[in-house]
């Protein structure tokens, strides 16, 4: 298992999304996306629940966001 990591906070509207999207679907099963963005995407935590990935946000002291990004349901092996 590996964990990517992409920075999105510089981006404008809609780049976060688009390369947060994008990211998601080179990555390999079982792997990971830590996500830093300067807020919370609602709209992406959408997208996420119904791709059927899970996710959890926390803020940093810098204000920005780090999102852990992985799959629902782990690949057997």
């Amino acid at each position: 298992m590996a964990e990517v990591l992409l920075d999105v906070s510089p981006l404008p509207p809609p780049e976060p999304l688009e390369q947060i999207l994008n990211t998601l679907a080179t990555l390999s099963p079982g792997d990971q996306l830590r996500v830093i963005h300067r807020r919370q995407p609602f709209p992406l935590y959408d997208l996420l629940s119904q791709m059927g990935y899970i996710w959890e946000t926390e803020e940093r002291a810098d204000g920005r966001f780090e999102i852990l990004i992985r799959p629902a349901k782990a690949d057997p092996c």
